[in-house]
């Protein structure tokens, strides 16, 4: 097997950014856009779009930070660790967003760290505890294609703030694909071993594409892409089942989320206000 780039045509329609990786550049993103909301745009729905989105983006973010020191290797470790501040990132803007619309003038701090689980709106595959490197590859892979393909729907949104956010992400997302894309045809086309923990990897995140779908109509974009990545590993794509798995976005979570958020959230509660 080659160490090529196999799945470099998956962002071709990005091909004018050179950068290696992470989209996150030195420019704000935000930088000239028009905070006010757009006539006709409902803040409801906007605030309760940007609020899902970041909690999505948090709590990946947070998993992904848990490789540090435990990844296979230490440019596995970096590579994990940029990818979780890319979606860090994207939960900072879009909670700002959030705050600016919902009427309650919340910042960022106080939706990441003082909310309860029951408040939170990620998609449930988010929480689930990291397993091994293959299930969180297929994880990422499956997070990052569903996630892109609503961003670049979403960098036409009539509110500027929430368009720009998105095309911003896009880019970071685009290369999250690439990356998860990869080692999952490594793994796949590798050794027996590492053939059959890829497909026990996404054997056990498939289940909860009915809910990503749910959340999110993508049409057949992610399926398309999934199919495309794991017929070049060598591995079936499971079918999911006819019941989507997990209502995160109606905040009904697994047991994970709770201690995940308590670890996330433990030094803003117990120094509240502190700033160093």
């Amino acid at each position: 097997m080659s160490d090529d780039h196999v799945y470099l045509s998956l962002a071709e329609e990005h091909a004018d950014d050179t950068r290696w990786a992470y989209g996150t550049g030195f420019e704000d993103p935000l930088h000239g856009v028009d905070s006010t909301v757009p006539d006709g745009v409902d803040r409801a729905e906007l605030a309760a779009l940007c609020l899902a989105l970041g909690d999505d983006a948090l709590v990946s973010a947070q998993r992904l930070a848990e490789w540090t020191t435990r990844a296979p290797e230490l440019e596995e470790e970096m590579a994990l660790a940029n990818i979780g501040l890319d979606l860090l990132g994207q939960a900072r803007l879009l909670y700002a967003r959030c705050g600016q619309v919902d009427g309650t003038g919340r910042t960022e701090d106080a939706y990441a760290y003082f909310r309860g689980p029951a408040d939170f709106r990620n998609v449930t595959l988010a929480e689930l505890p990291n397993g091994d490197f293959a299930f969180s590859v297929a994880r990422l892979l499956v997070l990052a294609t569903w996630r892109l393909a609503h961003f670049e729907r979403l960098a036409g949104s009539p509110d500027p703030v929430l368009a720009a956010v998105a095309a911003k992400g896009a880019k970071e997302l685009t290369y999250h694909r690439q990356y998860a894309a990869e080692w999952t045809v490594r793994l796949g086309d590798g050794t027996a071993e590492s053939h059959r923990r890829m497909r026990a990897g996404l054997g056990a995140v498939v289940p909860y594409l009915g809910e990503l779908s749910a959340a999110h109509d993508t049409g057949p974009a992610v399926r398309d892409t999934l199919r495309q990545v794991t017929e070049a590993a060598g591995l079936p794509l499971p079918e999911p089942p006819a019941t989507p798995a997990g209502p995160g976005r109606a905040g009904t979570h697994t047991e994970h989320l709770a201690p995940l958020l308590a670890e996330l959230q433990s030094v803003a509660r117990a120094h509240p206000g502190a700033t160093w």
